[in-house]
């Protein structure tokens, strides 16, 4: 007598599949957001994602500013009437105000050649300068959502694009124009270029330079200090490939300086133990010289995610 087919058991029911959490652009590997889209939207992803991982606004204050005159029209009110003005001319003028945070930002990008540099993949990630635009555009945006007047100045050799701190509609685009209308420099920062940054930045608030600091470092450290001196809040963002902390390549390799013609072979091997310790003793000197002057620095590496290169501003 046939055997009859034993019974199938009945497939479980697949348990439904739980909703995939949202993610958050700011804590992605910055090459993978960069992909996404150009300079305006990465920012306004990683701001978004920043921002509600943040319980509290890093940069607080509130205050009104006069910018400037206008003739007077009927009704105006008469307690914004220049009397000084009257006396003088007998003409009417009202003054006219801006709204804004007590906090006054200028972002200082450095668009030197050196910043054009990344290291040879994998992974594949984005220049020092690709990395310096974004973070630069990022910080602005959540600047001027705080009502907060964000201004930017990028510089190689020479001062290349100058948008005063300003709080009205508009202000972030232009800011990103300006970031992209800066072409990648032929050279390094100089000191006519440091000394025209210094001279740009009368008014006191907050100074951001976001570079490789590449450049001399007492000529630099003078400049820094005299902003301090000024009355400015000053953050240094030192930005490295992670291609630049350790030496590594094939058993012997020509590098060339790219801000010069000039160029060296060399055998990563040998070299790179006192590489590494060359480069630790920089950033230290660097870090200990910034904090010997009230500013404040951060190491940041290009493959660190933009957010956390933010949340360092709240540290």
């Amino acid at each position: 007598m046939p055997s009859l087919p034993s019974p199938t058991p009945p497939t479980p029911p697949t348990p439904p599949t739980p909703p995939t959490p949202r993610t958050r652009l700011d804590l992605l590997d910055p090459a993978d957001v960069a992909r996404l889209g150009g300079i305006e939207i990465v920012a306004q992803g990683v701001v978004e994602g920043f921002l509600s991982g943040l319980h509290r606004s890093p940069f607080r204050g509130f205050s009104v500013e006069f910018t400037e005159h206008r003739a007077y029209q009927p009704g105006d009110e008469l307690r914004y009437l220049d009397w000084r003005i009257l006396g003088r001319s007998d003409r009417l003028f009202v003054k006219q105000f801006e709204e804004e945070t007590n906090l006054r930002a200028m972002i200082l990008v450095d668009a030197s050649r050196s910043m054009a540099w990344r290291g040879p993949p994998p992974p594949v990630r984005l220049t020092k300068r690709e990395y310096a635009d974004r973070l630069a555009a990022s910080l602005a945006l959540i600047l001027l959502r705080q009502r907060d007047a964000t201004g930017l100045i990028t510089f190689d050799e020479a001062v290349r694009q100058v948008i005063p701190a300003r709080v009205k509609t508009g202000q972030w685009t232009r800011l990103v124009k300006g970031l992209r209308d800066t072409p990648d420099g032929q050279g390094t920062a100089a000191t006519a270029a440091l000394q025209r940054l210094t001279a740009l930045l009368a008014r006191r608030g907050l100074v951001v330079l976001v570079s490789d600091l590449l450049f001399d470092r007492e000529l630099a450290l003078t400049a820094l200090r005299y902003l301090r001196h000024r009355g400015h809040q000053v953050i240094v963002y030192h930005l490295m490939d992670p291609a630049e902390v350790e030496l590594t390549g094939p058993p012997e390799v020509r590098f060339r300086d790219p801000e010069s013609a000039a160029s060296v072979v060399v055998r990563p091997r040998e070299l790179a133990r006192a590489y590494a310790d060359t480069v630790r003793r920089e950033i230290a000197a660097w870090r200990t010289a910034c904090r010997r002057h009230g500013i404040a620095y951060h190491h940041v590496q290009t493959d660190l995610p933009f957010g956390m290169a933010l949340r360092l501003l709240t540290t």
